[in-house]
């Protein structure tokens, strides 16, 4: 059976061909292994490279993930224990000792939320402060209430349902002294429930002065004469197995818990971040919170317990290990798995995880390989996505990141999946010019990356493209939009780096530090911003170890951006 949670696959942000195709490759080989609820994800938008390959091999794209933040409906309790407006404190307090409970939703008829209730409010309602005696004795119930409390015996009963101010006095004193006390207390007789035992004299004057109900504990029977009496003049009668204090105490049990519950309570979305709602769940904020729909209907609850639950959501990363890369909310849910063939981020988890990190020239080398040695034979689909992820990252064997497995990896897949790499290698790179298909503020976020290196964040953009034409048509629009970027993201630096599959070359745009791009040893092309990287086509294996190389040499001449923002103002456009 397949788990009530997925375990998603995701690759990085604003995902490449390889990102998406080893994301669903590598779904589909768990799924074959007998490891059911993996789902491939994206977190970022498809390119035309993509709907043409996914077009190509009939696959629908990978589910999109926004944030996969803890929300509120991840921990909360479902379908919580609950009591009416109309319970009474015996029900309640009776699910809060089966159940162990703190608090307890007060819901309508219609299951909407009006209120909570604790065990410390209760326990005041029970033991009330000394200078209100009347409050020890008055309850707000019904009849009905009072016998299903008390399981009595009923001899007669007038208006059983009707819900009424009572008080409640035990006829233990003599019979004049009894009722002036009575009296003193200016609590009308028909208001009153007299617990008695067979003291006929109290039951008879009691029944003659109109009280409500008159309660015989210990079992006792009750002369006819007196239940004549009480049916004659109105008053109800009931008989308690229980001895007078302890029928006086499930009397009072009976009460009604409406003017117990607190309304002021704090409903919350099931849709709000875990980490918004820690916030609420201050040091005197209530034990529990109530999740309710638009409409208040009551979904969960939420305790401080509950904060401390596992998140149920698993994520594998595929195509990237580094946090700065991953989808918003990784770094607040499990990692379970990483698949990957790039540099080793910060990154740490809270317990061992497979983790699979090769040098080769895409992660479809690596879930393709995963197959083969595992004997399971893809369709020619997944066959086909992993070849177009290993041919886009690798330009068909043709950048420097490209290993001698790659080759043989690609060979293999071509056997199952039925068109030579060189055919689909033509279908992947005359699929479309992402300058020209996308905005410019798209652009320089297709296959974007955020790096961080001693204490530098940058990020590295990367388009492929046939010539360069196109490029320097929009040239300016890039640079305002890598401008924007680096300001937006809050990054020391931000490059872009174009690269023409058919020469193997790139053109590189920067925006940022001065000093950084004044120490780029590279040749300027036309503008300040703009280098011409020769051979250079892999942002892995060539351009980042350059940068950081860069970045090392100013950190060792003490100008790093990083010791250069601790004492300026921040940066501004």
């Amino acid at each position: 059976m397949a788990p009530s949670t997925p375990t998603y696959v995701i690759g990085h942000k604003n995902p490449d061909t390889d990102a998406i195709c080893s994301a669903i490759a590598y779904a589909a080989f768990k799924e074959a292994r007998g490891e059911p609820g993996h789902v491939a994800a994206r977190c970022g938008n498809s390119n035309a490279r993509i709907d043409a390959i996914l077009e190509r091999f009939r696959t629908p794209l990978p589910l999109y993930l926004s944030d996969v933040s803890p929300r509120v409906h991840d921990l909360m309790t479902v379908n919580p224990y609950a009591v009416s407006l109309g319970a009474t404190c015996a029900e309640t307090l009776r699910l809060i000792d089966e159940h162990h409970l703190n608090v307890l939703p007060v819901v309508s008829s219609d299951n909407r939320a009006t209120g909570t209730i604790t065990l410390a409010q209760l326990g005041h309602f029970f033991i009330p402060r000394l200078d209100e005696p009347r409050a020890m004795r008055q309850v707000r119930t019904s009849l009905a209430r009072i016998v299903k409390s008390l399981h009595a015996s009923v001899l007669h009963v007038v208006e059983g349902d009707r819900l009424e101010e009572l008080f409640v006095r035990i006829g233990a004193m003599d019979i004049g002294t009894f009722w002036k006390i009575s009296e003193k207390d200016n609590i009308p007789a028909g208001k009153s429930i007299i617990i008695v035992g067979d003291r006929a004299d109290v039951q008879r004057r009691s029944i003659e002065l109109g009280i409500r109900a008159l309660i015989v504990s210990g079992n006792l029977p009750v002369d006819p004469a007196i239940v004549q009496l009480a049916q004659d003049r109105g008053v109800s009668i009931l008989v308690s197995a229980h001895d007078t204090a302890t029928t006086g105490w499930f009397v009072r049990t009976a009460s009604t818990i409406e003017q117990l519950i607190d309304t002021k309570f704090v409903a919350l979305n099931p849709d709000i971040r875990i980490a918004d709602i820690r916030k609420k769940f201050a040091q005197n904020s209530p034990h529990a919170m109530m999740v309710t729909s638009e409409d208040g209907t009551l979904l969960g609850i939420l305790t401080k317990t509950d904060l401390l639950k596992p998140v149920p959501t698993r994520l594998v990363l595929v195509d990237h290990n580094e946090l700065t890369q991953a989808v918003p909310g990784a770094d607040e849910v499990t990692v379970a798995e990483i698949i990957d063939h790039h540099r080793l981020g910060p990154m740490a988890t809270p317990q061992p995880i497979l983790f699979i990190n090769e040098p080769v020239g895409s992660t479809c080398t690596i879930v393709a390989d995963l197959y083969r040695r595992h004997g399971l034979q893809p369709t020619p689909s997944l066959a086909g996505l992993m070849m177009s992820g290993l041919i886009s990252d690798t330009l068909l064997l043709q950048s420097p990141t490209s290993t001698p497995k790659d080759a043989e990896i690609l060979a293999w897949l071509e056997s199952h999946a039925g068109i030579k790499g060189k055919a689909l290698a033509e279908l992947i790179f005359s699929s479309g010019s992402v300058i020209l298909a996308s905005p410019p503020d798209k652009v320089v976020r297709s296959d974007f990356k955020i790096y961080e290196e001693d204490g530098v964040r940058f990020s590295v953009s990367q388009v492929e493209e046939l010539g360069f034409d196109n490029f320097w048509q929009h040239a300016k629009d890039m640079t305002k939009a890598l401008a924007d970027l680096r300001h937006d993201e809050r990054l020391a630096f931000a490059c872009l780096l174009v690269t023409d599959i058919n020469t193997q070359n790139s053109l590189m745009l920067v925006q940022g530090d001065p000093e950084f791009i004044r120490r780029i040893s590279y040749a300027h092309v036309q503008q300040d911003e703009i280098f011409d990287l020769p051979g250079v086509v892999s942002r892995k294996k060539q351009l980042i170890p350059y940068l950081t190389g860069v970045l090392k040499e100013m950190t060792a001449d003490g100008d790093s951006p990083a010791a250069r923002k601790k004492t300026a103002a921040p940066f501004r456009r």
